[in-house]
């Protein structure tokens, strides 16, 4: 099992923090053993979810590639039905390739209506987007003159230089699954299927919803493997991540003292962040880090957790206090 950051990569306006910030903690990362570090994807703000939202992703970590050294970099996830699939192979090859095949491409279908409008994607679109995208994205990076012809996409005999440096492709992670709060994201899903038969066919790893229980992520990880062997793929090959925010209380500290960290990025109250978020002293949060892997049959590969500043206190309690207990 390895061990990952999702980056506090929040656009603060003058709070924002500087890149010389960024790369001193992202060391201290690596020396820690951190494996990879990712960003969250927005391009508008997202009430009452979030409070804020967060830097460009491309942009931030083609930065970051030149002031780390052997830490993976990548998002979790990207919304790629909001970009031109062909321009965003060159766009990840690119980075890929500069930053010494250190690039894991995490991504998702998205949900919040007024960026796909913005961008003028159908919302409905979305699903059937990305995995044409996805096909045409990895069709690029594994070949020349390529030709596809799909519903929303088509082309000939195109070829795509630079090609990524890890061969085939980066590996894939696909976001996605069962949530408890459709609502709190503008959205209500009566049917999870779809989602889960594309995690099933393209995703080199799977991430579940963050604030997704114990139960739903077992019950989504049935379906996968179920849809899996339709399509003819062993689930035993498909990666798992679990992935939270975190704010690791000391001994004796009440949960309210978290509270003006979490009002930097969310919406949500306290009781929220209790239950689906991942806040408390070192061992209880341990605990429901483990309860989550045992949820998906212990196959977990990345725990990949969210502190909510660029604090080095954090990061060094959940190295030293968190991450010991899990693994006991």
């Amino acid at each position: 099992m390895k061990y990952g950051l999702r980056m506090p990569s929040f656009a603060l306006g003058p709070r924002t923090a500087t890149l010389a910030e960024m790369g001193a903690y992202l060391r201290r990362a690596e020396d820690l053993g951190f494996d990879v570090a990712v960003s969250i994807d927005h391009l508008l703000l997202t009430p009452p979810a979030y409070a804020c939202t967060w830097l460009e992703p491309l942009a931030l970590l083609s930065a970051l590639a030149g002031v780390t050294r052997t830490i993976k970099l990548g998002t979790m996830v990207l919304v790629l039905p909001l970009r031109n699939p062909v321009y965003f192979a060159k766009e990840w090859a690119t980075f890929d390739l500069l930053s010494g095949g250190r690039s894991v491409l995490g991504i998702g279908v998205g949900w919040h209506e007024e960026e796909f409008v913005l961008m003028g994607v159908p919302h409905k679109e979305r699903g059937r987007r990305m995995e044409e995208c996805l096909e045409i994205v990895r069709a690029l990076w594994a070949g020349d003159r390529v030709t596809y012809d799909g519903k929303f996409y088509s082309f000939k005999n195109l070829t795509i230089d630079p090609k990524p440096a890890q061969k085939p492709h980066p590996p894939i992670w696909v976001g996605g699954g069962t949530q408890p709060s459709e609502k709190v994201y503008g959205q209500t899903v009566t049917n999870i299927d779809p989602v889960l038969r594309r995690i099933a066919r393209y995703a080199d790893v799977w991430v579940p919803h963050s604030s997704a229980t114990p139960e739903m992520v077992r019950g989504d990880w049935e379906k996968v493997q179920r849809f899996a062997r339709e399509v003819g793929r062993d689930p035993r090959k498909i990666g798992r991540v679990y992935s939270n925010f975190v704010w690791v209380l000391k001994k004796g500290e009440k949960p309210e003292s978290a509270t003006s960290h979490f009002k930097t990025y969310s919406g949500m109250d306290l009781d929220y962040w209790k239950t689906y978020y991942l806040l408390g002293e070192a061992e209880q949060i341990a605990e429901r880090i483990r309860d989550r892997i045992d949820a998906l049959d212990r196959g977990v590969d990345h725990i990949v957790l969210n502190p909510l500043n660029w604090s080095v206190e954090q990061l060094e309690r959940l190295a030293g206090e968190v991450l010991p207990a899990v693994r006991r």
